[in-house]
């Protein structure tokens, strides 16, 4: 393996751009969006940009744990996605950030699997990062996917939600909805059907199922907040 020794760091030829990027100027990332092939991570990352967020796309645990907060977005099936989580061992990666205190932010496909189990795919053992299960809307005459803007309703006050309208409107596309253990991780529902959570917290983790980066001033809010959040509520 042909090697590059720049400022006495050692650096394989081969590595990301992302990481050669924080090798070679090793202040500590911001933010590190979870690269485990879920898709909709440059919306995430074009959203950061547009209000000012110092961010990077990584796969590599070294650059996930040092990053003073840490994004975990995805969209896609539980099954496939908890399949690549495990692979590259970012399931260890994931579960030691949360427990070292670091704030952590699940969207969509994220914030299903940080669950201990989906019934998706026949029934999948996700991460148990908050209990509870991740559960398929029942049939009741309407469209699946919930597709579209839909309100949520604030259950309980949280930093990520300072400037956010109670009753705003966020956009979501999913088949699945999460179904925390203790209902007091519950930080806001919304309706489609039945009332399910649409936002989990529990210490330094806040978990939208829907996706803020595509969801105008409101969702933008919230990453601000976020990339502000010292994980502490």
């Amino acid at each position: 393996m042909r090697e590059i020794s720049i400022m006495s760091t050692c650096i394989r030829h081969d590595y990301p751009i992302d990481l050669l990027r924080h090798l070679l100027h090793p202040k500590r990332i911001m933010i590190a969006i979870v690269d485990y092939k879920a898709g909709n991570l440059r919306s995430v990352e074009r959203a950061l940009r547009h209000i000012g967020a110092d961010c990077i796309i990584t796969a590599h645990p070294h650059a996930i744990l040092n990053a003073e907060r840490v994004i975990f977005p995805g969209v896609g099936a539980a099954g496939k996605a908890m399949e690549a989580i495990m692979n590259t061992g970012l399931d260890r990666v994931l579960c030691e950030v949360v427990g070292h205190g670091n704030p952590f932010l699940g969207i969509c496909l994220g914030t299903q699997v940080i669950l201990e189990e989906s019934e998706e795919d026949g029934g999948i053992k996700c991460l148990g990062i908050i209990p509870g299960k991740t559960r398929r809307f029942p049939e009741m005459g309407l469209k699946i996917p919930h597709m579209g803007w839909n309100n949520i309703s604030i259950k309980n006050d949280h930093p990520l939600l300072d400037g956010v309208e109670r009753d705003a409107q966020f956009y979501f596309v999913h088949s699945y909805f999460p179904d925390p253990a203790d209902k007091s991780d519950i930080v806001a529902e919304t309706g489609y059907g039945i009332d399910f959570a649409s936002i989990m917290a529990r210490r330094n983790v806040f978990a939208t199922q829907f996706h803020p980066e595509k969801s105008g001033v409101a969702g933008l809010r919230i990453l601000k907040n976020f990339s502000r959040w010292n994980g502490r509520c």
